[in-house]
């Protein structure tokens, strides 16, 4: 599983709760310049902020995952307090399927998504 986030600590609360359930986890404080670079990490899921650094870069390193055939099928979900930013995007999240949880948000919230959208191939470590 890969987390997206720039800032620590968040990242630290999810290493903290998906760790405890048994998921392998990979930190990000930056989003992918290269997206190949997910792909090597290969993860049944990304977890997504939006608003990384000083832009929207969280929804750039979506929009390059659906476009390179290698990461399209990796499920992401959106974890973000960039509300206004994603009302604007919430009809073509809903359409694509990809899962959207508001920070703050509740644990037990949090794992059913994850575990709702995890890759069928839960044999490797995620």
């Amino acid at each position: 599983m890969l987390v997206v986030n720039d800032d620590a600590s968040i990242l630290e609360l999810f290493r903290l709760i998906l760790e405890e359930e048994g998921y392998e986890v990979h930190l990000s404080k930056i989003a992918f310049e290269e997206v190949h670079e997910v792909e090597k990490l290969d993860p049944d899921l990304i977890i997504l902020d939006i608003k990384i650094g000083r832009h929207n870069e969280g929804l750039l390193l979506l929009q390059q995952l659906r476009m390179y055939r290698p990461t399209m099928k990796i499920p992401v979900l959106i974890c973000t307090a960039a509300i206004s930013v994603i009302r604007e995007q919430e009809e073509i999240l809903q359409h694509k399927g990809i899962p959207v949880l508001y920070k703050p948000f509740d644990v037990d919230e949090l794992l059913h998504i994850v575990q709702q959208n995890l890759l069928p191939s839960e044999t490797k470590d995620c």
